[in-house]
């Protein structure tokens, strides 16, 4: 995937949403390969929990792969936390990582969810 894949992934996926508060495409060894953040946003992790939020995904992302054969690829990861929602999208080793305001409804992050699969998809193949 090259660097304007990822940055088209970016793009194409903040624009789904106006409640999307981040979206990073995270490479194999947990580096932001590309994001793009809302504008009028504070971040909710620093510089350096940044990078153990995206090494966290790195690793998982290679332990989930175990299961793979059984269970079939990841398809999406939702997480519901405190302070916000996260959706991941495995594209090859990477990982497509998305935060979303904490408050929105159920039905607006299947809309979201659904809304992403066909970009992942396209740069899946």
């Amino acid at each position: 995937m090259t660097n304007a894949n990822m940055e088209e992934i970016c793009e194409k996926i903040s624009a789904i949403s106006p409640y999307i508060r981040f979206v990073g495409v995270v490479g194999e060894t947990g580096d932001l390969l590309a994001y793009k953040r809302r504008a009028d946003l504070v971040p909710l992790l620093d510089e350096k929990n940044t990078k153990y939020q995206f090494s966290h995904i790195a690793i998982k992302t290679d332990l989930e792969g175990f299961f793979d054969k059984n269970l079939g690829e990841i398809e999406f990861v939702w997480e519901e936390r405190k302070k916000v929602q996260t959706i991941s999208f495995a594209i090859g080793k990477s990982r497509v990582w998305i935060s979303i305001d904490k408050k929105v409804i159920r039905s607006e992050m299947l809309r979201i969810i659904d809304a992403c699969l066909p970009v992942v998809k396209e740069f899946s193949e």
